[in-house]
């Protein structure tokens, strides 16, 4: 349907409040001009205030207000971090609605994430549903005058049945006046090619707005892990801004650049979270820098040639694998020796091998992915394993991963690894690598405490080959995971 934007937006937020679902605003994005060529960002992670009785209808005017007590948080929190960049506002109320209305005062630009829906025609349109409505969850963004310039709807749905993917997959952009463009996408999307990758590899995005409602999943894929492994290897700058509910275990939210992150991980707080950071533009046209257009995907700050091998004091460690790993004559290739063990890791059956001593050299292979770790360790008490999947997993999504792993396991036993938990001991100084099918790796380090860094080195060798190091952590080693994603297999 045609609309005013002004009053589409009205609507979008009324049908969040007057059907069935259970959030209405689930993360806030807010992205406050600065001087070239930096800019300030602010995410806020929300503690959805939800009808606590969501089945029940509600008649309009209680629906309204309900709506009305999350933006009045949002409204605080917009003003909260205008004012921490000193800015100063004269315009006057001007604008139509709430969200219009806290992008144009605060002279900021504001993405929000909402529920909109959309008109379509039965006849003309095979996928439109029974009642000629699609019910989208949708990225809003608001101008610094508190005028839509974008809008985005969520292709990667995460058992979201109150809502509908879009008949064709959307790659939404919008351009600001202090840091040029940016791209938008949702949650899940994350995790898949279109729109995420096509945004940044094809369409040469550098800066990304996420609004998310991610519930954390160790050892693998906690919130704000995969948030900085995205934005480290894609080399781009990722606002995301998550939902709280920590009763769910849904919290993290950050700035991140390709060097460095601002974060916040709360499993127990139930307020909610303003983050606010100056960080450098990075959007090629708008700098200048035609280098950053399309840049490798993984690897993207470390695109020098890759180190030698670190080499610490003994005979045992060879500098010389030339990326290649784990060959059939290898002790631990597949099916060969009985010190490897199976493990349920993230619903997939992972293949391990335990860490012996305080010092290493292990391979272990699944098909075609093979993985290598040279480390030492401070002690050998925590029950380390290095782990491989390759195949199709099948459990809250379909998508085809390649992964190597090493993580601390929960216990003593081998069904630990693969266990939640946050907290480690042992500093670990290593070297993961491993043989993959897929261009697509996403590097990962998680210290104890949920504490995120980054390799020391990373990227590609020996062809097939990709390698991250790491040494001198002053946390506890949780998880270095290299995250392959085989999209081209995901329908197979």
């Amino acid at each position: 349907m045609q609309t005013d934007p002004h009053e589409s937006v009205f609507l979008l937020i009324m049908a969040c409040m007057l059907d069935r679902l259970v959030l209405c605003l689930s993360g806030l994005q807010l992205i406050l001009a600065a001087d070239h060529p930096s800019y300030v960002a602010a995410v806020y992670e929300h503690r959805v205030l939800l009808n606590p009785n969501p089945r029940v209808p509600l008649d309009r005017r209680s629906a309204l207000e309900h709506m009305k007590q999350n933006l009045r948080v949002f409204e605080e929190q917009t003003a909260l971090a205008a004012q921490q960049v000193h800015r100063q506002t004269n315009k006057q109320n001007q604008c139509r609605n709430f969200l219009s209305c806290m992008a144009r005062n605060n002279s900021l630009f504001l993405v929000a994430n909402m529920p909109s829906r959309q008109s379509c025609n039965r006849t003309s349109d095979p996928r439109c549903p029974e009642d000629s409505q699609y019910q989208f969850n949708t990225n809003v963004v608001f101008s610094d005058q508190g005028i839509i310039v974008a809008r985005y709807h969520k292709q990667n749905l995460y058992f979201e049945a109150a809502f509908d993917a879009p008949p064709e997959c959307e790659y939404v952009t919008f351009t600001t006046p202090f840091a040029g463009r940016f791209g938008v996408f949702t949650c899940f999307d994350i995790l898949f090619r279109d729109p995420a990758v096509t945004l940044v590899k094809e369409m040469g995005i550098r800066q990304i707005v996420y609004p998310t409602a991610w519930m954390n999943q160790l050892p693998l894929l906690a919130a704000v892990q995969f948030q900085r492994s995205f934005s480290h290897a894609t080399g781009i700058t990722l606002l995301a801004a998550n939902v709280r509910a920590a009763e769910y275990g849904i919290t993290g939210s950050g700035i991140f650049t390709p060097w460095d992150s601002l974060i916040h991980h709360d499993t127990e707080g139930n307020s909610g979270k303003l983050l606010v950071r100056r960080v450098p533009v990075l959007d090629p046209s708008f700098i200048g820098d035609d280098r950053l257009k399309l840049v490798p995907f993984s690897g993207y700050q470390n695109s020098k040639e890759p180190e030698k091998m670190h080499v610490w004091p003994t005979s045992s460690f060879n500098s010389n694998h030339d990326g290649k790993y784990c060959q059939k004559d290898s002790e631990y290739a597949e099916g060969t020796s009985s010190t490897t063990f199976n493990s349920i890791m993230m619903y997939d059956n992972f293949t391990l091998v335990p860490l012996q001593g305080t010092e290493g050299n292990i391979s272990i292979c699944s098909g075609s992915v093979c993985c290598h770790l040279l480390f030492r360790r401070s002690d050998a008490r925590e029950f380390y394993a290095l782990g491989v999947f390759n195949g199709l997993h099948v459990v809250h999504g379909t998508f085809y991963l390649e992964i190597c792993a090493l993580v601390r396991c929960t216990g003593e036993h081998h069904n630990s690894c693969g266990g939640e938990t946050e907290h480690a001991q042992t500093l670990v100084d290593f070297r993961l690598a491993g043989t993959f099918t897929t261009t697509h790796v996403f590097p990962g380090i998680l210290g104890s405490g949920m504490t995120l860094d980054v390799p020391d080195h990373s990227g590609w060798e020996g062809g097939n080959g990709f390698y991250m190091s790491r040494t001198g952590m002053s946390a506890g080693l949780v998880t270095a995971v290299l995250y392959g994603r085989h999209y081209e297999k995901d329908n197979v």
